[in-house]
């Protein structure tokens, strides 16, 4: 298996439409007030990480960014366009309720979230998807910060342990953590008073 730096993953904090079961795909949403209280804890657990002075990558959307200025305590960041969610096509600001009453063949609401939105009409699909975040996991040299979303932070926590596709789809998509990878191994940072 290739091997990697270690990098520490954030996931955005929890977004109004998160709460409302809505498809955001690569549409701007904002963090709802649980969603602040996520990147507040990721802030706790990310302050003696952020002392070793690590490069930190964010997604441009505008819930990754909002997250990141808290978790990461106002600290500079780049953004890289190669991080953001996959594009959900036809389904993006649709409920998922409504999108199951007509779901592509093959595609059931029980599907892994990563086939399920790489199923999307009009979108962007697996294959495009998992090229542009292989292609940004290729570019990491130094133990580094990122904050990104859901499925993209499936794709990439899978690249960075060597796991296959079907086993991707069983990672968990926590808020309010962060998970470390490191030589193939992933662990989960959280506090005891999670929200």
């Amino acid at each position: 298996m290739k091997t990697y730096p270690k990098v520490w993953f954030l996931r955005h904090g929890e977004t109004e439409w998160n709460a409302e079961g809505r498809v955001q795909g690569q549409t701007q949403s904002v963090l709802s007030a649980r969603g602040v209280q996520h990147a507040r804890q990721q802030a706790e657990l990310m302050a003696p990480i952020l002392t070793l002075n690590p490069p930190c990558f964010v997604s441009p959307l505008k819930r990754t960014r909002q997250t990141a200025d808290i978790a990461l305590a106002g600290r500079a960041y780049e953004t890289d366009d190669r991080l953001k969610e996959v594009f959900a096509g036809a389904w993006e600001g649709q409920l998922r309720a409504d999108i199951y009453n007509d779901l592509p063949q093959g595609i059931t609401p029980d599907s892994p979230h990563i086939e399920f939105y790489s199923a999307a009409p009009g979108g962007e699909g697996f294959e495009r998807f998992q090229a542009r975040v292989r292609d940004f996991v290729a570019t990491l040299t130094e133990p580094t910060v990122i904050v990104a979303h859901g499925l993209s932070g499936q794709l990439l926590r899978a690249e960075l342990c060597g796991l296959s596709r079907a086993e991707m789809g069983g990672l968990t998509n926590r808020q309010g953590c962060v998970y470390v990878l490191e030589d193939g191994i992933e662990t989960v940072l959280e506090l005891d008073n999670a929200v």
